[in-house]
Parts: C-alpha cells; structure tokens; sequence
C-alpha cells in the first residue's frame, strides 16, 4: 500500500499519496520537485515563506516535468546535474469541501519527484526566490526540512537509485 497523508493548505484538507515510479499524464501535472545529491550531501534551499525543502516548482507552458525540475533546480540552487524520475505524488481534493472547481488545479493532480546527481555546482547568487542553499547529511534532512513527512518516504526512494 502506499503512503498517504493529510495535509493543509490554505485551510484546505487534501490527501496526498505516494506514487514511486507512477508516470502521470502531464496535464495533470502542476509542479515538479527533486532531491539533489552532491558528495553525499543533500541540497535544501531556503523558499521565502516555506523554509528549507528541496528545489522545485510550478510548470511553465509546453514544459516536460522534468525539464521544469531541471529549470527549478537552476534558479532555485545554481545546480545542473543527471537527473532519474522516481514517482509522483497524487494531490486529490476529492474529501476537500473547499475545492474549487473553477481554480487552477484538478481534482486530482501530480507533483513529480526527481533524482538529480550535481555534476556543476554554481556560485549561488540567489536572484531568484530562494535566499540560501544548504547541505545536509541524508540522515539529518527530517530535522531541517520543512515539509510534509511524504518527503521522507520520497527520500528513501530517492537514495535507491
């Protein structure tokens, strides 16, 4: 079975699940995230608003999840580097009294997960939305992260491949 959550957001309850190695179809996707690995460390940048979590974003138009996980992972940490999909994780508003039909996301949407190994580490210059980078040992991420706990399971997933 896999794991599911609730969380909130923006006073809405919505159950989240992990989908390891589920490909979904791409309208459905509205943003796309990863953990990076650099000697064997993990990247976290600090997001106005949301803390520390790992690089990530919204789609941009005509843009492949990972191609906008590559982009996020540009602006967001300074990072390129091979990347490898792990799975997604299904945002269904199904048991949210407060979805709204008419709004920018589905019912039922995705947010894809990625691998990526650095190969270039940039000097960080944070022009963009995150005002810091740091490295984290794998097995202290639980205590800086600020996210929700799917993010564990995702990591474990991650560190197999």
């Amino acid at each position: 079975m896999n794991p599911s959550i609730y969380v909130k957001w923006s006073n809405q309850n919505i159950k989240l699940t992990w989908l390891p190695n589920f490909i979904p179809e791409q309208h459905l996707v509205t943003s796309s995230h990863g953990f990076c690995f650099y000697q064997g460390k993990i990247l976290l940048v600090n997001i106005s608003g949301r803390g520390y979590t790992n690089p990530g974003g919204h789609l941009e138009d005509n843009e492949t999840p990972e191609e906008a996980f590559i982009r996020e992972a540009y602006e967001e940490a300074y990072v390129r580097g091979n990347t490898y999909f792990l799975g997604a994780i299904e945002v269904n508003h199904e048991e949210n009294p407060l979805f709204d039909t008419n709004g920018k996301y589905p019912l039922i949407g995705y947010q894809t997960y990625f691998r990526m190994d650095i190969t270039d580490c940039l000097p960080f210059l944070s022009e963009n939305e995150s005002s810091s980078r740091i490295w984290v040992e794998p097995s202290l991420i639980k205590y800086v992260i600020n996210d929700h706990d799917l993010v564990l399971n995702i990591l474990e997933e991650a560190q197999l491949r």
